[in-house]
């Protein structure tokens, strides 16, 4: 029970010292002695602006025991107000644990029987539905949209930014844009919100739709609305996914425009485009426009990633001897440098730089080394290192062993790969489709119908490979046989007249790559219109003699497709660049960057 009023009168000259306190509460003893002060001077029950401000430090407080303790004090009050429980929600949404906001928002995590629950307002509905945004719970923000309307909150820019925010995290895009589009007053973190959910879901190329119209009505924009660098960095991320360097290009001159094109982040971000839009020289100019002292540990593990998806370890290794001491190489930095050993072959530097780690490694770390190992054909000691693990190796470790099984032909490792991976519940085509093309390659075809089978029976289905292109700013598409583009039989024939040149740089189809007991000519039909062949044909005929030709491949590019590029490049005089979904691949003059080490 609270004291009685004449108590209040009683302490108060005591109590005026504790306000300049709650700033400088660091450790939970503090906040304990913060509480017990409260108590003692009754301003927990008649101070309810200081009560909750402490109980917001509280709740917010990085020690892991002081929001249940900021819990237990909201159950002990007989009537908290609105501020108090909002300070708990608040707490709740930003810890490991979100969904618990959820659960006291719909009072079950009060006392039973639970006094009156507060008043919600607007503070109350953007916790929960940053809470439901880290849980992804599509359901939930459904439900607080209701309590949006029902409460005639729909004036409210932020909340209603927070809950087109909340949509977008839970992948429900349609309904985050119809949230935008039904806003009558927005700011620019509207219209960032929509962007990066946009761009970092399912609907990229929508994102850059959303941007370029941003930027044709830019002049007309009012002040609130006008775009900055969390804009900018939205829309380069769109562009990475997509590959499209033309876009990236805009977005970065659009970015001088406004004046942020010097900042950093934006500059990390531009890195990464360009990088991913298959630019690393583009890339490498962004990274060393950036004062040395002004780089970050992003700038340099985005340049040391560029580095090393485009097959040039080396450079990627003296980058990351190169950093300042002052800046200390995390995770991330690791499975960079890890990376660009793997895809240059540079075994025994790879194994240095493992074994150098100033940070625990863990499993990506462990799995770039069984990569980098098997690679090289060193199947028993990749094999070893995942025996030696502290702790037991994932799904993606045993599709590594079983890739680097596949390469070197080894059966037996192969199928005790495939074995694990059974144990461990894995069910994705491409394991199937690595084993069997392990036997295939011994013409074991009884045992490639077996993993067939095995495949129907589980209902498993190969992902169609696809791979777009770039031409005047338009993204094509382009399926395994494709049938469907407006401009095939040109592309059909220039494939046939392609096929006929390269003949005569003395290619022949790689057919052990296609995995069924068939004829030969019927294999050679198979390879023959594989999706990159037919995105480099339409480049071809699409695009002025010289000019760089660019490929995004869904899955790994084949060993076929790959002779073929090369071949491409010389006949032509074409450089071709191919993303797939581990590295890329640059094709100049009858040779590849990879080394054909990949």
């Amino acid at each position: 029970m609270p004291p009685a009023p004449a108590t209040v009168t009683a302490t108060a000259a005591a109590a005026l010292q504790l306000e300049p306190f709650l700033p400088r509460l660091t450790t939970l003893p503090h906040h304990k002695q913060f509480h017990a002060q409260l108590i003692t001077s009754a301003r927990l029950y008649f101070e309810p602006s200081l009560r909750a401000r402490f109980l917001d430090r509280l709740a917010l407080s990085a020690h892991a025991a002081a929001l249940p303790h900021a819990l237990l004090l909201l159950r002990s009050l007989p009537s908290p107000a609105t501020n108090d429980f909002n300070a708990a929600l608040r707490g709740l949404a930003a810890s490991p644990h979100p969904a618990r906001s959820l659960l006291l928002l719909a009072g079950r995590l009060l006392p039973s029987p639970s006094p009156p629950r507060p008043r919600l307002d607007a503070l109350s509905l953007s916790f929960a539905l940053k809470a439901s945004a880290r849980c992804s719970d599509g359901p939930a923000t459904l439900q607080l949209h209701a309590l949006v309307l029902r409460l005639g909150c729909t004036a409210d820019v932020r909340l209603i930014t927070t809950l087109l925010d909340s949509y977008a995290k839970c992948d429900e895009l349609a309904s985050a844009r119809k949230v935008f589009d039904e806003m009558t007053v927005r700011d620019v973190a509207s219209w960032n919100a929509l962007l990066a959910g946009l761009a970092q879901g399912t609907e990229p190329s929508l994102a850059l739709a959303l941007f370029h119209r941003l930027v044709r009505s830019f002049q007309e924009l009012p002040p609130r609305e006008a775009p900055n660098v969390v804009t900018i960095i939205a829309a380069l991320s769109a562009c990475a996914q997509i590959g499209s360097l033309q876009d990236g290009l805009c977005v970065h001159e659009f970015a001088r425009k406004i004046g942020v094109g010097g900042n950093v982040r934006v500059c990390n971000a531009l890195i990464d485009m360009y990088s991913k839009c298959g630019s690393l020289a583009r890339a490498l100019e962004v990274f060393h426009s950036i004062k040395r002292e002004d780089r970050t540990l992003v700038s340099y593990n985005t340049a040391i990633q560029a580095i090393s998806m485009h097959g040039h370890g080396g450079d990627a290794l003296k980058l990351f001897d190169e950093m300042p001491t002052c800046i200390e190489p995390d995770e991330v930095t690791y499975i960079a440098v890890l990376c660009g050993c793997n895809h240059a072959g540079l075994v025994d530097e790879g194994l240095r730089v493992f074994h150098g780690m100033r940070v625990p490694p863990n499993v990506k770390h462990y799995g770039t080394v069984v990569d980098l190992l098997g690679r090289a054909g060193r199947l028993a000691e990749a094999y070893d290192t995942i025996k030696s693990m502290p702790f037991p190796a994932d799904i993606v470790l045993w599709q590594t062993l079983l890739g680097a099984s596949k390469t070197h032909g080894d059966v037996e490792l192969a199928e005790v790969a495939a074995t694990k991976l059974t144990e461990l519940g894995s069910n994705v085509d491409g394991d199937y489709v690595l084993l069997s093309n392990v036997y295939a390659s011994k013409a074991r075809w009884a045992d490639v119908g077996r993993v067939r089978d095995t495949m129907r029976s589980n209902d498993v289905r190969k992902v169609p490979g696809f791979s777009y292109t770039e031409i005047s700013g338009v993204m094509h598409k382009f399926i395994n046989g494709d049938k469907e583009h407006p401009r095939l039989q040109e592309i059909y024939r220039a494939l046939g007249e392609i096929m006929s040149r390269i003949g005569e740089l003395g290619y022949e189809p790689e057919t052990s790559n296609v995995l069924h007991d068939i004829g030969e000519e019927e294999k050679q039909y198979a390879l023959s219109y594989h999706s990159e062949k037919l995105a480099i044909a339409f480049g071809l005929i699409a695009t002025p003699p010289g000019e760089t030709l660019r490929v995004i491949k869904n899955i790994r590019i084949c060993g076929d497709c790959h002779v073929v590029a090369k071949l491409i490049s010389k006949a032509y005089g074409r450089v071709i660049i191919i993303r797939d979904r581990a590295r890329f691949h640059r094709f100049e003059d009858g040779q590849c960057s990879c080394s054909d080490y990949w």
